[in-house]
């Protein structure tokens, strides 16, 4: 079944073309990474599904309708700090949870875990001008995990960690997404990251951007990325991608 399908999706900014015509599906429970050069217009696809931009042409459709963030359950991860400065740490990521009417006990529970699956347990009672970078980008990452969407949208989330924090947070993406079945959309410049996450790549082109190609990747789970097959499917998606 399609959980997302995009027709001849097309979106300027005065007299910028950014997206030209784009169409693609995202299979129910499929986890696709988009690539491609800086600035062709990954983030703005993102913020056009959401509603953030109003599209020139195209639709967009989620579960066969209309995008509507009041019915759909949809988590968003920006590239930006997204927490709200007058919460603590436990308030940003119990949000979303009182949104949708979870009981008390369910808010703590979920909480609890979004928070321990980020290590920010003993952090819970700080605000966001006590934490570093990375933490503030852990605190979106736990809120986005704790409502279990239907539908993740992440634009490049783990850009700014540490390498050791950002592999163990890949890796429990995948758990999360093989447990709760979640359709993701996972934007990222990091094409290693692409090729260890994805069941299927799409490749852009630079600005009027269109889809140069879709590539499945069949390669099995848990991946290596010293593996001849990994540096192989790496190499292929690099290769794709023009930077002029």
């Amino acid at each position: 079944m399609k959980k997302v399908e995009v027709k001849n999706l097309t979106k300027s900014f005065g007299d910028l073309l950014v997206l030209d015509n784009v169409s693609f599906d995202v299979k129910e429970g499929e986890f696709l990474c988009i690539v491609g050069p800086t600035g062709c217009g990954k983030t703005t696809f993102l913020n056009s599904l959401t509603g953030i931009y109003e599209i020139d042409e195209g639709e967009i459709h989620i579960d066969g309708e209309s995008v509507d963030l009041k019915k759909h359950s949809i988590a968003y991860i920006m590239q930006e700090y997204s927490t709200m400065s007058w919460l603590n740490v436990r308030q940003n990521v119990q949000f979303g949870l009182e949104i949708r009417k979870y009981s008390k006990a369910e808010v703590k529970q979920k909480t609890d875990e979004a928070l321990q699956l980020v290590g920010l347990e003993k952090f819970a009672d700080y605000y966001p001008n006590q934490l570093s970078a990375s933490m503030l980008q852990r605190v979106a990452i736990a809120r986005a995990f704790a409502v279990q969407p239907d539908l993740l949208l992440m634009d490049e989330p783990y850009g700014q960690l540490d390498l050791e924090l950002r592999f163990k947070l890949e890796d429990e993406l995948l758990n999360l997404w093989r447990k709760l079945k979640t359709t993701v959309i996972f934007i990222t410049h990091n094409i290693e990251e692409a090729v260890y996450l994805s069941e299927r790549i799409l490749v852009l082109t630079n600005k009027p951007t269109t889809i140069k190609k879709s590539i499945q990747n069949g390669l099995p789970y848990p991946r290596r990325v010293t593996e001849d097959s990994f540096v192989e499917l790496r190499n292929e998606v690099t290769a794709l991608i023009k930077w002029w």
